[in-house]
């Protein structure tokens, strides 16, 4: 079995996310072998296509198994990527909210270690057994923005990370957490996504895909007519406006700091962030893996003061 290889990983709402990969966090159970193995994962008897289409929100992301399969199969696609041996010693790294981090840390910990047993499963018809060493948990956003010093040199930035269902908020007052200014909304780019599909409905009888609406967003080429990218882009910009009332609404002055956006709702969006703007001073960080390169980036600075300690 090979050295014990770090690999983050970013549970998010509406993607999962590792260093060089994101995926829809979505998961259909098969009870026979599916038409094609691209994107299958079979573990205890079942198959399971992964990144299929959006699963229900699942707040409590310990309440079933998919988080847990979610992640072997990012597991499967960073060792693939680095030619590591398919039999692994894994030092997991992933996150959770700092609104929520004291309470949830234990039985996220708990859920994603499995008694560090080794686990065997088939994923694109390779095989893998993998062992969860060890598993380090970090606030999301915070270590995102670790991987950012240069813009960490005012004294007080507000970070804004913009996942699936919730906007993560919180102020570094000199690289430090403000904890008292945490808040986490339920603004993130699902609800803004659902409500440009309505208004697409209601306006032109239109029943797009997420994503077709997303490669609008993208900027990239695509079908769609222009009536349609107009209202697009219409309720993305209001999206954008009423988050950041929000963000102010919650104590948070973007006029007086600035506002480091990140998270793939950031990334969507940054068309849509103006640079300048009487609102805000943002700073858009519109890579969707610095989450996971962050914890993976904390698990080695960790690592490191252990060996001078």
């Amino acid at each position: 079995m090979s050295d014990t290889i770090t690999i983050g990983v970013d549970h998010g709402y509406a993607n999962m996310k590792t260093a060089h990969f994101s995926f829809p966090a979505g998961l259909v159970e098969y009870e026979y072998e599916p038409y094609t193995s691209q994107g299958v994962l079979e573990y205890g008897g079942r198959y399971y296509v992964v990144g299929s289409g959006r699963k229900p929100l699942q707040k409590d992301k310990t309440q079933t198994e998919d988080y847990y399969l979610l992640t072997l199969a990012a597991i499967a696609q960073e060792l693939d990527l680095r030619q590591a041996d398919h039999a692994a010693n894994v030092h997991l790294a992933a996150g959770l909210p700092l609104t929520s981090f004291g309470r949830d840390k234990k039985g996220f910990r708990n859920y994603l270690f499995r008694d560090g047993k080794p686990v065997s499963f088939r994923y694109e018809g390779r095989h893998y057994t993998i062992t969860i060493t060890e598993v380090s948990l970090f606030p999301q956003g915070y270590a995102a923005v670790l991987t950012q010093s240069d813009l960490l040199n005012e004294p007080s930035v507000i970070l804004a990370d913009i996942g699936g269902w919730t906007v993560d908020l919180m102020r570094l007052d000199r690289r430090v957490p403000n904890a008292a200014t945490c808040r986490s909304l339920e603004l993130g780019m699902i609800r803004c996504l659902d409500e440009i599909g309505e208004q697409l409905r209601r306006g032109l009888g239109l029943s797009l895909t997420t994503a077709q609406i997303e490669a609008v967003l993208w900027g990239e080429p695509t079908y769609v007519e222009d009536a349609a990218k107009e209202i697009i882009h219409r309720e993305a910009d209001s999206y954008v406006v009423h988050l950041l009332s929000a963000i102010t609404e919650a104590g948070l002055d973007t006029r007086a700091m600035p506002t480091i956006f990140l998270g793939g709702g950031a990334a969507l969006l940054k068309r849509h962030i103006p640079p300048t703007a009487a609102l805000c001073r943002p700073v858009v960080l519109d890579d969707v893996s610095l989450n996971a390169k962050g914890y993976e980036r904390l698990v080695g600075q960790l690592s490191r003061d252990v060996g001078h300690g």
